[in-house]
């Protein structure tokens, strides 16, 4: 069976991050779990600390999701990773399982979380294309460093999906009926968190641009379907 390294990015997570650590460090089937602090300025790092299997990353400053992924994935000992955000709800060790299954049962070559909140249109096509939890082969990246390096703060997820379909990797994603995740305007305010969002989407949409995102989908789909 697959070793897997778990992969958590947080920033000023201190509140929910505990929750998350409670299940994946007591789930029998990943070798170990990562968290990179980001730069917070909260208790997130102490909170990481009293979780005696997880390991801290510590990075100086906030430099963005997609520079924190890359500082995890070049830590982590194992070729296959779990991606997790650290703002989940109502995570457990079954959902976690049923995200691991399609790749450990070589169902698929990555498997993809759909929120029990995650947009309409979303679930309603049945894939979220910028999902945070992904189980994944990090060797596809290799060979990207210096692409990875000019990416926005939330562009890693738009790149990734770019690989899977230039490599025709079998998608599977898997709905998760309980599962949510705070959005920013919990944890920062309405007219901050909105704000926040839509900077997040902007970014995205500068990594490839709004046509090719839409292309992009529809690629992903029929991999999807193919799988």
């Amino acid at each position: 069976m697959q070793k897997i390294s778990c992969l958590i990015c947080a920033y000023n997570e201190g509140p929910r991050i505990g929750k998350v650590l409670e299940v994946v460090t007591k789930h029998p089937l990943l070798d170990e779990v990562l968290v990179v602090d980001d730069g917070s300025t909260d208790n997130t790092a102490k909170v990481v600390r009293s979780f005696k299997k997880a390991k801290l990353i510590l990075q100086g400053n906030n430099q963005g999701k997609t520079k924190a992924l890359q500082t995890g994935l070049a830590k982590a000992k194992n070729t296959w990773v779990l991606t997790l955000d650290a703002d989940l709800k109502n995570l457990t060790i079954p959902t976690i399982t049923a995200l691991l299954n399609p790749v450990l049962k070589n169902k698929a070559d990555v498997s993809m979380s759909l929120r029990a909140n995650s947009l309409a249109i979303m679930k309603w096509i049945g894939l979220d294309f910028v999902s945070g939890e992904r189980v994944f082969n990090k060797n596809i990246l290799s060979g990207h460093e210096k692409e990875l390096q000019k990416l926005p703060a939330f562009g890693f997820e738009v790149f990734l999906n770019a690989l899977f379909i230039k490599k025709q990797l079998r998608i599977k994603p898997v709905r998760w009926q309980h599962v949510t995740h705070a959005r920013k305007s919990e944890k920062m305010g309405w007219l901050k968190g909105r704000w926040a969002e839509a900077k997040m989407i902007g970014e995205i949409i500068k990594t490839i641009g709004l046509r090719k995102i839409i292309s992009q989908n529809r690629q992903l789909l029929k991999q999807v379907r193919g799988a």
